[in-house]
């Protein structure tokens, strides 16, 4: 969907999508912090782990990943979006800056006190890599 097409929920949705991913790829454990749900309950799926429920075992995982590393450089790619009241969906492709995703990943948020917080986060393996386009989402 071209971004002439998205009605500004979608883009806010969008935006946090890409604070989600900033701190991912910055390494910016307060920033991974800041844009998790502190109300709803939340998941995660790390590619290959068990599923980890909980708000801090979730953010746990995080601080794990994310610690003691100048960050991960990961580019969304190609996200889409889709919104049902309160609560929406993006779904994209992973990957390093430039090469092809390697993943596919689902992020469900909610809007909390006017701003969208992820609740769920999904990625796992592709068996074919999906070759970088040029739509990739990394900074808002």
């Amino acid at each position: 969907m071209s971004s002439a097409t998205q009605t500004e929920t979608e883009r806010a949705v969008l935006r946090a999508n890409a604070t989600f991913y900033r701190a991912f790829s910055e390494g910016d454990v307060e920033a991974m912090n800041a844009v998790w749900s502190t109300r709803s309950s939340v998941a995660c799926l790390h590619p290959g782990m068990p599923l980890l429920v909980g708000r801090e075992a979730v953010l746990a995982s995080w601080r794990e990943i994310l610690g003691g590393r100048p960050g991960i450089p990961i580019r969304c790619q190609a996200p889409t979006t889709q919104v049902f009241g309160e609560t929406a969906i993006v779904y994209c492709y992973e990957g390093p800056e430039n090469e092809a995703a390697h993943l596919v990943a689902t992020n469900v948020f909610v809007r909390e006190d006017g701003a969208w917080r992820i609740v769920h986060h999904h990625a796992g393996p592709l068996s074919i890599p999906v070759a970088f386009r040029g739509t990739s989402q990394l900074m808002n």
